[in-house]
């Protein structure tokens, strides 16, 4: 069998700090690219939000997850020399600086291999609206 590659683009709307889940888009792209077996990588396309796979069964996960990363990035003027985009963008590099921008998933049988309780997740950091980019690449047999 040859190789195939695949991509696409998910643009995922986010509004403030919080996880948004984007598993089920991920898993119906993946089936449509005619793939079955492969790796698939995502990459989010900003320096302010992240990526993370994460437990989905929970919501308090979630709750205490943002809660941590405030604590150890919070929003203080006084702490940073960049400043100038508002006092949420720096923690926000920080947010991501400690979390990842990319992830790499097998692909079986035309679905991720993610276990029983694991979600993909955009990790926004910033306060504002944004629409957030995430590339995606899966590489593999038909």
């Amino acid at each position: 069998m040859s190789m195939r590659q695949a991509h696409h683009e998910f643009r995922i709307p986010s509004r403030g700090p919080a996880l948004h889940e984007f598993t089920s888009q991920v898993e119906s792209w993946v089936r449509s690219t005619g793939i079955r077996d492969g790796l698939l990588t995502l990459f989010c396309r900003h320096t302010s939000a992240s990526l993370l796979i994460q437990e989905n069964a929970d919501p308090d996960v979630q709750t205490d997850l943002l809660r941590y990363f405030s604590r150890i990035a919070p929003e203080d003027p006084h702490a940073y020399v960049h400043t100038i985009e508002g006092p949420d963008d720096m923690p926000a590099h920080l947010k991501t600086a400690l979390t990842q921008v990319q992830l790499s998933i097998p692909v079986r049988n035309a679905s991720p291999v993610l276990g029983t309780w694991q979600g993909i997740y955009l990790f926004e950091h910033r306060r504002g609206s944004h629409v957030r980019s995430v590339a995606a690449h899966l590489i593999g047999e038909p």
